[in-house]
This record gives C-alpha cells, sequence and structure tokens, in this order.
C-alpha cells in the first residue's frame, strides 16, 4: 500500500501545485478587496457581480448558446453515427470528412470562416442568387447562428465516432431478440440501442459543454474584445477584467461559472447513473 501511495505522490503534487493552488488562490481574490490590502469582504464581490449588468447579459448569452449548441451536437452526432452504422456508399470518406475540422488550425478556421461570412464573402453571394439582401453576419443578429455552426463544424465529427464505437459494442444477442420478435429498426433503436448508449451520449453531453465554453477563441479571433452584442460571453466579460487587472470581480465570476459547471455536470452524472443501472439490470 505504501509503495503504492509513493507511486502517486508525484501526480498529487502536480495536481496540487498546478491545479489546487491556483484555485485557491482564485477563491481568496473572490473574498477580499484588494490583492495588496487583502480585507475580507465576504460576499460583496459575488453580489456586485452578479448585479453588474455586462456579466448578466454575458452570462445569458452563454447560456444561451450552450443550450442550443450542446443537443445539437449530441443529437447531430448520433443521427450521422446511426446513417454510417449502415454500409452506405462512400462511408470512409463520409467519415474522414467530418473529421477533418480536428486536424485544421484555429487561425486556419477562423479565416476560412472570415472569408464565408464577410458582407462580400461566400454565403452572402450564394443567398443573393436567390434574391435575399446581404448581411453583415458577425455584426447582426444573426452572429450566433455563425457561431453554432463553427462549433457544430468542429464538433461533429468527434462525437460521431465516440457514438459510431458505442453503436458497434451494443450485444448482438439483443438486437437479435428484437430481430426475433420483429420489431423495426426505431423500436430497435429506442427500446434497445439507446440503453446502451446512456453513458456515451452523457460522455459526449459533458465534452460538447466543454467545448462550447472553449468557443471564446474563434470568436475573439473574429471579432475583437468587444464584439456583436449577441456574442459578448462570459469568457469576454472575465477576459476585459483581466486585462483592467479587476482580480477580485473577474475570480468571482470564474467561481460562479465553476459553481454552474459543477451543477451541470453532477446533473449529467445523476441521469447517467440511472439509466446505467437500468441496463446493468436488464
Amino acid at each position: 500500500m505504501a509503495i503504492s501511495f509513493l507511486f502517486i505522490v508525484p501526480s498529487l503534487i502536480g495536481v496540487v501545485l498546478f491545479f489546487g493552488a491556483p484555485f485557491a488562490v482564485v477563491v481568496f481574490y473572490s473574498l477580499v478587496d484588494n490583492p495588496t490590502k487583502c480585507n475580507f469582504v465576504g460576499t460583496l464581490n459575488f453580489t456586485r457581480v452578479m448585479n453588474n449588468s455586462a456579466f448578466q447579459k454575458a452570462a445569458l448569452h452563454t447560456i444561451e448558446f450552450s443550450a442550443i449548441a450542446v443537443p445539437l451536437a449530441v443529437v447531430l452526432s448520433l443521427l450521422l453515427a446511426i446513417v454510417l452504422e449502415n454500409k452506405i456508399p462512400g462511408r470512409s470518406a463520409f467519415r474522414s470528412m467530418f473529421l477533418s475540422p480536428m486536424m485544421v488550425p484555429i487561425a486556419s478556421i477562423v479565416l476560412i470562416w472570415q472569408v464565408l461570412f464577410h458582407y462580400n464573402g461566400l454565403v452572402n453571394q450564394v443567398l443573393g442568387i436567390f434574391g435575399a439582401d446581404k448581411i453583415d453576419w458577425l455584426k447582426s443578429d444573426q452572429a450566433h447562428i455563425v457561431i453554432i455552426a463553427l462549433f457544430l463544424w468542429k464538433n461533429l465529427g468527434y462525437n460521431m465516432i465516440l457514438f459510431m464505437a458505442a453503436l458497434s459494442s451494443v450485444p448482438e444477442d439483443q438486437l437479435e431478440v428484437a430481430r426475433l420478435e420483429n420489431a423495426n429498426a426505431w423500436q430497435t433503436f429506442w427500446y434497445v440501442k439507446l440503453r446502451y448508449l446512456s453513458s456515451t451520449i452523457v460522455f459526449v453531453a459533458l465534452m460538447s459543454l466543454i467545448n462550447s465554453f472553449k468557443v471564446f477563441r474563434e470568436i475573439y479571433l473574429m471579432t475583437g474584445d468587444y464584439p456583436y452584442d449577441s456574442l459578448y460571453i462570459l469568457q469576454h466579460y472575465m477576459n476585459n477584467k483581466f486585462r483592467n487587472l479587476d482580480y477580485q470581480d473577474l475570480s468571482a465570476a470564474a467561481i460562479l461559472m465553476s459553481v454552474i459547471m459543477v451543477i451541470l455536470v453532477a446533473a449529467l452524472f445523476t441521469i447517467e447513473e440511472r439509466f446505467g443501472k437500468d441496463v446493468e439490470n436488464s
């Protein structure tokens, strides 16, 4: 036992130094009035942040984006996996096409999407063929459509591969029983396959949720510190606070964001545990 513990000590030290200690510093900054004076103010920073109109706007836009993009990423990637599960022509090429965004650098992705959705870009030229007016996509109320499309384009391929692996691991005897019971394709999927996909669905939803908070990189590179209103998300708020050296509000916002993430992750694992037990007991 002691020898086993010695093997994990280096990892524990790394976790404490690079994760535990920085998080403790963030918690400390969120509870004081100034990094130099260090006067304890309790929840005053949290109250000020939650009453800040910029934070409220950023939080609302972040929630809206995740609420739309994450379910779409899960459902569409599952549908693609189901389609590719069948022996369709060009299956390998189709799969490679959806995986290609993972190999493209972020800077190249941003450049491509700026060209596509520029006021004089390709998308507006195509829409103009059908008589539609030009749209300044990244400076209009349709800006979130561009970012959701970019998010899906980047993440569908990876999620699709995970679902394809999960579908291939469904017990063949269960599928055989469904065929003997004359179950159609929808019934087989709903009553058999979906039950064995519960853990993968939760994992894909969790990864998509995490990736939805990383979309700030693309938004920032395309629009800068202060994007169009609908693209202003929590990371913009925190980044601007960091640039202004406002560590108290930055730390309080980071803690609030972490609490929300923990609640969402706990909810996902609770759902997965419920369906996982159902599969184990079947």
